[in-house]
């Protein structure tokens, strides 16, 4: 096949495909992104004043357990005041943005009542996840 048809038979194949698809307005099978954020949503507004959660404590309330990074993007992606994001911290109790971000979430925190140890919020302003109830589940087999 000669260079000039193949470069042409490219250019209509990515022309289709970029036509065919409008990037994040389509409801992909299979991608449950849209609902993964918006629980991941309801759970950061869950958090009360005074009150603190890790990422993946936000993200295992949402139902979603190994997703702490989804939540981290949200946080990063959505506009400051839709969300209370001053809230979510890492694990270890420790603010992970940085620069006038991390002065601001301080801030937020401290005017909500939380204290800080060193760089860690004091565990007392942590949430605790209520247990999954392992009912429903058969017995492991020895």
């Amino acid at each position: 096949m000669p260079e000039r048809n193949r470069i042409s038979t490219v250019k209509k194949r990515v022309a289709k495909s970029r036509s065919s698809f409008e990037w994040g307005s389509v409801k992909r099978p299979g991608n449950d992104s849209g609902e993964r954020e918006e629980a991941f949503r309801r759970a950061i507004f869950a958090i009360p004043p005074g009150k603190v959660n890790s990422y993946g404590g936000v993200a295992a309330a949402a139902g979603y357990p190994r997703y702490h990074r989804a939540v981290a993007r949200l946080l990063r992606q959505d506009h400051w005041d839709l969300l209370p994001w001053h809230r979510v911290l890492g694990a270890d109790g420790e603010i992970k943005t940085s620069g006038a971000s991390a002065r601001e979430q301080k801030a937020r925190l401290r005017a909500e009542g939380v204290s800080f140890e060193g760089k860690r919020v004091n565990r007392r302003a942590f949430l605790t996840l209520p247990m999954i109830e392992e009912d429903n589940h058969p017995p492991l087999a020895v």
